[in-house]
């Protein structure tokens, strides 16, 4: 039985069936437009929307530490998935490089993980669309009704001289601070979030028509958000104010400079050092880091293109690693700006680019357009975000472990359309019903799994088939794969406990319908 679970594929029957393609998804992408992708998945909701609240809440103007320790951890992952990428052009990712080194349950078990990252992270971003584009058009006096924007059950609150918003712990100490009590002022319960539930049948509709017209619509998007955030980056540094980034890291509340050793003992000592883990100082920057890894999430959705590029073993790492590279950049520069231009305590908000945008002044042009740039890049996350899971599915599917019907192409579009519109079903009952909260930490920890599963792969693969042609070869290995594997697992362990049961919860889930319908249908097991 154990033999038979953890039995692996022929890493040249997976060359094969890469090169046998006529009859499957439609080659049509250029190195340029895997970079598009890659850049159309990574900028979005954490740099218009996740990057203040983590600044806020964990680590201050250090929040740029947490997008370095970030960055390195993905490229690390990146250097690994450029060289599965290029070796096995299929569209399974993360699940078919376990499939080939690690065995068919943990293939299936990253497989299942991968929907946490995809599917979820898909309907996470248009939580974030929506909050921009209800921001958009209120400039307007265009008024979407409070009730259809925020998840189904949610308590809203209409805050003075600005509307309303969801209730947090975090909103309720800011109008204590301000003398209010949230008691006194007037409720509502939310029903569904419409807009968020829109952009993503929109965008489902698109990748059932081509992959080809899906990729020339990111292009345009990534075009025009890469520009806007570049005119934000210019603008803003006139605006920086130094007092801003002072304390560059905030002092965690229970900093050991300030316990009472005169009261010491082991259980007192560690109770107070992990009192405020998190919230400021060192530990603050690597939660911030771990949350905010949601920021990174998209260059490894260019891997499940692979089936689809017209060069995979030459164009797979440039777009993967250009991408990876482009964004990280950016990011560091937006962060710098950011919690330079306004104080990281008024971050915590779902538009924070537009409120460092208020405090540089009369720019109600450049407010007007970066939201026009944060919807666009949104809409390309979200975009890419879809493309990628129904490509997991279409690989599970075509080995046997899901019904036959997620690997079916449609005859004219060649796109794997039931895929498709059952993860779109999935995705616009997940953004319309869930706050952004819980959604953006299960897509983390989704995807920090899947680079440790693939960091390792590559050690394992390198041990069993050390001869076999690798057009990109991951870098002093296996150094890189291991670092990769521990930084993963370091912004993990900083992730809050509930995040962690709700991540078993979910793979106990998945185990289950492995063992009642995926072991039994595998191709694998047949032959």
């Amino acid at each position: 039985m154990r033999k038979k679970l953890f039995a692996t594929k022929s890493i040249q029957h997976l060359q094969d069936e890469a090169q046998a393609n006529e009859h499957g998804l439609k080659r049509a992408l250029t190195s340029l437009n895997l970079v598009n992708l890659g850049i159309g998945a990574i900028i979005g909701a954490g740099i218009f929307v996740i990057t203040g609240s983590a600044a806020a809440q964990y680590a201050g103007p250090g929040i740029v530490l947490s997008f370095v320790i970030s960055g390195i951890a993905c490229a690390f992952a990146g250097l690994c998935y450029a060289e599965f990428a290029s070796m096995l052009p299929i569209s399974g990712s993360a699940y078919t490089y376990a499939y080939a080194t690690l065995g068919e349950f943990l293939a299936w078990i990253i497989g299942w993980d991968l929907v946490l990252e995809y599917l979820f992270a898909a309907s996470t971003v248009s939580v974030g669309w929506s909050g921009y584009l209800v921001s958009f058009l209120k400039d307007f006096n265009i008024v979407i009704p409070a009730q259809l924007t925020a998840a189904t059950n949610s308590i809203l609150v209409n805050v003075p001289h600005i509307g309303w918003k969801p209730i947090t712990h975090e909103l309720t100490n800011e109008l204590l601070k301000s003398g209010i009590n949230i008691q006194s002022l007037p409720h509502m319960s939310a029903i569904c979030n419409l807009p968020a539930m829109l952009v993503v049948i929109i965008v489902t509709i698109l990748l059932i028509v081509g992959i080809k017209e899906s990729a020339g619509f990111n292009n345009i998007m990534v075009f025009t958000k890469v520009s806007v955030i570049i005119l934000f980056i210019g603008i803003g540094f006139a605006f920086v104010k130094m007092g801003n980034l002072h304390p560059f890291i905030p002092r965690n509340s229970s900093d050991i400079r300030d316990y009472n050793w005169s009261h010491f003992s082991f259980s007192n000592f560690f109770t107070y050092l992990f009192k405020d883990f998190g919230q400021y100082g060192f530990s603050g920057i690597l939660r911030g880091a771990g949350v905010i890894f949601f920021a990174y999430i998209g260059f490894d959705a260019v891997s499940t293109a692979a089936q689809e590029a017209k060069n995979p073993q030459k164009d797979m790492p440039f777009g993967i690693l250009g991408s990876l590279g482009i964004s990280t950049v950016l990011y560091i520069l937006v962060a710098i700006v950011l919690t330079g231009v306004v104080s990281y305590t008024k971050l915590n908000v779902s538009d924070p680019i537009a409120v460092g945008v208020d405090a540089m002044g009369n720019m109600m042009w450049l407010r007007h357009v970066i939201k026009i740039a944060a919807l666009a890049g949104l809409s390309s996350v979200v975009l890419v975000l879809l493309m990628a899971q129904p490509r997991v599915f279409y690989s599970m599917s075509k080995d046997g472990l899901l019904p036959p019907m997620f690997s079916k192409v449609h005859t004219k579009f060649k796109t794997p359309y039931i895929s498709s519109l059952i993860t779109g079903v999935a995705a616009v009952v997940i953004a319309g019903t869930l706050p952004i909260d819980v959604l953006h930490q299960l897509v983390s920890i989704g995807t920090l799994f899947a680079f440790v599963i693939v960091c390792i792969s590559i050690i394992v693969l390198r041990k069993q088939k050390p001869d076999i042609h690798r057009p990109f070869k991951t870098p002093w290995v296996p150094w890189v794969p291991i670092l990769g594997a521990l930084f993963c697992l370091l912004q993990m362990s900083s992730l809050p406990l509930p995040t962690w049961e709700r991540l078993f919860v979910w793979m106990a889930i998945g185990i289950v319908i492995y063992l009642t319908y995926g072991i039994k249908k595998s191709k694998l097991r047949k032959k």
